[in-house]
């Protein structure tokens, strides 16, 4: 009687008793995935409040602060917290850090000197980096500082090409950047002991090179991150798994003290560093934001992992599979027709809480090379780790969704991509 009484409500959404129980079915059968992921989660959730405890966070550190925020308790205290809870000697998490491509260009840029070589061993980097990097020209990129860069492609399988990786590595490479998830790409993500091996291998050549990954979407999804197997600075974004769903804004970049230093020079002013920047009113949600991580986290990656079997089950290609370990938060689903995409899309954003009503369209969006399908009814503007899907409109067609603040919006997204699909007959009825 119970679950027929939601059913009635998914009914009431628009989910057809069809797709709900196909829905069913695959949710049962990862019950003990599920399990697996929480206690993840309940590991990472012990780490983060061992962090807050070791560093004193007391109510005073909520307090704003403005102007130049000379002798900012919340912001020093929240910044020792990143530093305790991902293992590196200092951080940066500041709201003047205004997304994760800005995070990155600030630990790039601040690390790397003319005449210094960038390396990417893992191939291309997000496209928005490709404008960083000077890849397609841009003001101010780093091959406009006489920056250079050389990219070594994953095989075919996904490994690593390590013969190619060290022949790519000269006298002027300076900072190895790895990116621990897939992008707009159908490789796997990496997983923290996969970047330990690479690291170790690319420091047994050139011990003094600096290794940087792009952490984003991969927080608190396994019980290590990536500084704890020898990465030098791990970045990301406050609007996607560190901030819970509640930081409004904001970046961080941990790690070694030399490599925050030169990144807070950036950021502010040499001189300054960080002595300046007020935490404005926004500090709360960060720290209660990185207190709800793990679990936050938890729930997308089931979301995640849903949408693997529900579309797997239906003869789609998906990235990670249904059965694989998981790194991310990043589900890659291959639709093979414009229809496909737009039709998944649509379903993301009518199973938000806010602007359900709105149809996604593509559009030319800043920084990609092809008009992209963005859907997501968030209540942070472009947050990641709330329900969304995107994709670019070029083959092999394929979507990415993430988030989910819980779990249910998760499963409801993923239920009602499914039916816009049914609706339009781009699925084979009789695999469900």
């Amino acid at each position: 009687m119970e679950n027929k009484r939601i059913e009635a409500q998914y009914e009431a959404l628009g989910i057809s008793p069809k797709v709900y129980q196909f829905g069913a079915k695959i949710e049962h059968e990862l019950a003990q995935r599920f399990l697996d992921i929480d206690k993840t989660a309940e590991f990472n959730q012990m780490k983060v409040i061992a962090a807050m405890q070791k560093n004193h966070v007391s109510a005073e550190c909520f307090a704003m602060s403005n102007g130049y925020g000379y002798n900012d308790l919340g912001r020093d205290t929240l910044e020792k917290v990143y530093a305790s809870c991902f293992g590196g000697e200092d951080a940066l998490v500041r709201p003047q850090i205004t997304c994760g491509t800005h995070a990155l260009a600030l630990a790039l840029m601040s690390n790397l000197r003319p005449g210094d070589e960038l390396l990417s061993p893992v191939g291309k980097p997000y496209d928005t980096l490709e404008e960083v990097i000077g890849i397609r020209p841009s003001k101010g990129s780093l091959a406009e500082y006489g920056i250079s860069y050389r990219q070594v492609d994953l095989l075919p399988d996904g490994s690593f090409d390590y013969e190619n990786i060290r022949k790519a590595i000269n006298e002027k490479t300076r900072l190895v950047t790895i990116q621990r998830s897939k992008g707009y790409q159908t490789r796997p993500s990496l997983s923290v002991a996969k970047i330990g091996e690479l690291i170790t291998f690319v420091k047994s050549i050139k011990p003094d090179v600096l290794c940087m990954v792009d952490n984003c979407y991969g927080e608190f999804v396994e019980e290590r991150e990536p500084l704890e197997v020898g990465a030098d600075m791990i970045v990301g974004s406050l609007i996607k798994n560190p901030g819970g769903g509640l930081a409004p804004i904001g970046g961080y970049i941990v790690g070694k003290k030399e490599c925050i230093e030169n990144a807070a020079y950036r950021l502010t002013s040499p001189g300054l560093g960080k002595e300046v920047g007020a935490s404005l009113n926004v500090i709360s949600s960060f720290y209660q934001g990185l207190f709800q991580a793990p679990v936050v986290t938890a729930g997308a990656l089931k979301g995640a992992i849903f949408a693997a079997n529900i579309y797997e089950k239906l003869g789609f290609p998906v990235i990670p599979n249904g059965s694989e370990s998981r790194h991310d938060i990043i589900q890659a689903v291959t639709l093979n027709s414009p229809e496909g995409l737009i039709a998944f899309c649509k379903g993301i954003q009518a199973a938000a809480p806010v602007d359900s009503y709105v149809t996604p369209e593509p559009w030319a969006m800043p920084g990609y090379d092809s008009e992209v399908i963005m859907a997501a009814g968030a209540f942070v503007q472009g947050s990641s780790i709330e329900l969304s899907a995107d994709g670019p409109l070029k083959p092999p067609y394929a979507v990415y969704f993430q988030g989910g603040l819980t779990w249910y919006h998760a499963k409801l997204g993923i239920l009602m991509s499914l039916q816009k699909l049914y609706e339009q007959n781009l699925v084979n009825t009789n695999m469900m």
